[in-house]
């Protein structure tokens, strides 16, 4: 993503003077995140100052950086300084479209009274008017379009139009959202000289099956994964004015680059956008898992199947934090189809995983597809081992932490048994400075849960 530059179709120009900050439309934010998900048309915020830097190419605002956009959306605000608007007007007579309102005077006193009646003499030249026009009004100044009045510029959000009725526009003349999905799905795009870069992104923790709509009219689609950097190309999409709609498929949160490019690279041929994973073998039963007798947990115990460590009986487990070793003996079948690409799936994870086969690492998994391959030099037909360590948080040997008395840090002071390097007589594990959690608090699920299941991978 940092490569190229972001596309955005709206430029929101900032009030002149201090203390303006940018606040895009709230209409032109979704979602309730703490990063709320931007509308199919993106957008910037600019100050005057940067402004100045602007010019106009093909009817689109362009700034030397590269940054270019659509439409300028001036603030709905009354003041503006003669130097901003004799910018806005040039923007405007090379082509530029603005939605605003015409200023009526100069928020500076620089030149007072003059400068008020040179600001409105300069506006109602481009504007026709300083009257607002009960509807929608489009006003030709030389090359360009400046557009206001009725509802457009009747309501305030944020300080600035709604953004429907700035989309509305965009629509008008033909400019297709940049991106849509009939699911749960954000975004961002960024474009570069060999093609563009979509980042798409499932917002929800189940499995969600959408169809993208990417403003793309040229370069064949790829499908870039950013946990394994696989590059795949994306043989089902179709074309339809100037948009192009690619059928997704996306794990809990999972994310993929989607890149437009005639350059193949090392993008594997598919036939499908998807493989379908087709399940060999189910790894149920009894497990053994190994914990680190150092943080409480029993060196060697059986788990008769996959369970939450939370749920469990022994304290040692119930409240322990650290790494434990899952393993398990398997026989693999021999009848699998020539070709077929074999896949570990871990199912649910609490909250890392590293897996090892036959003493071979198969990587490590830390996110939605819990899933690694299998190489198929890796797998015996008799007798293979399995072993997965997994990683689970801290706060649940906190909380088992405050059932014995607390000996740590006191009146900003390190504990005695620490300076002094005793055993400690508390039987706590752990200490911290600050004590988040008590012994009333939930704990925390941990632990491989599964369940463990081995797939072949069919196009």
């Amino acid at each position: 993503m940092q490569q190229g530059r972001t596309v955005a179709d709206i430029l929101y120009l900032t009030p002149e003077g201090a203390p303006h900050v940018f606040l895009p439309p709230a209409s032109a934010m979704q979602g309730n995140d703490t990063i709320p998900d931007r509308r199919g048309y993106n957008f910037d915020g600019c100050a005057p100052s940067q402004l100045a830097k602007a010019m106009v190419k093909n009817g689109r605002i362009v700034f030397p950086g590269g940054a270019s956009y659509r439409m300028l959306v001036l603030p709905l605000i009354e003041t503006m300084t003669p130097a901003l608007l004799d910018k806005v007007s040039s923007l405007i007579r090379q082509g530029a479209m603005v939605i605003g309102i015409p200023p009526q005077h100069s928020p500076s006193l620089r030149g007072f009274p003059a400068c008020d009646v040179d600001v409105r003499t300069k506006a109602k030249q481009v504007w026709g008017a300083l009257e607002p026009p009960i509807n929608i009004q489009k006003k030709r100044y030389g090359q360009g379009t400046v557009i206001w009045g009725g509802e457009l510029t009747a309501h305030a959000d944020n300080g600035y139009p709604l953004y429907e009725q700035t989309a509305a526009l965009l629509k008008e003349i033909g400019i297709p959202l940049d991106f849509r999905a009939d699911g749960p799905i954000r975004y961002t795009h960024r474009t570069h000289p060999e093609g563009d870069i979509y980042f798409v992104s499932n917002k929800t923790n189940q499995v969600v099956k959408a169809t993208g709509m990417f403003r793309n009219r040229q370069g064949k689609p790829q499908l870039w994964d950013p946990l394994t950097g696989e590059m795949r190309l994306l043989p089902d999409y179709k074309r339809v004015e100037g948009t192009t709609s690619i059928p997704l498929i996306f794990d809990a949160y999972q994310s993929y680059f989607v890149v437009f490019t005639n350059d193949r690279g090392t993008a594997r041929t598919a036939t499908a956008n998807f493989d379908i994973d087709e399940p060999l073998l189910s790894l149920s039963g009894p497990w053994m898992v190994a914990f680190d007798t150092e943080w409480g947990g029993p060196a060697d115990t059986t788990f008769d199947q996959l369970t939450d460590w939370s749920q469990v009986q022994n304290e040692g487990v119930k409240y322990y934090s650290g790494i434990a070793t899952y393993r398990k003996s398997f026989d693999f079948p021999t009848n699998v189809e020539k070709g077929t690409r074999i896949f570990l799936d871990l199912g649910e994870v609490h909250v890392m995983a590293r897996v090892k086969l036959n003493g071979k690492s198969l990587g490590t998994v830390w996110t939605a597809p819990r899933k690694v391959e299998i190489p198929t030099t890796i797998l015996k037909e008799k007798g293979n081992m399995l072993e997965i360590e997994v990683a689970n948080l801290w706060p649940n040997r906190l909380i088992g932490d405050e059932k014995y008395p607390s000996d740590g840090v006191k009146n900003k002071q390190w504990p005695e048994w620490l300076r002094q390097g005793l055993p400690r007589k508390s039987k706590r594990y752990t200490f911290t400075t600050y004590q988040p959690y008590k012994i009333n608090h939930s704990l925390f699920e941990s632990g491989l849960i599964g369940p463990v299941v081995i797939n072949g991978a069919k196009e």
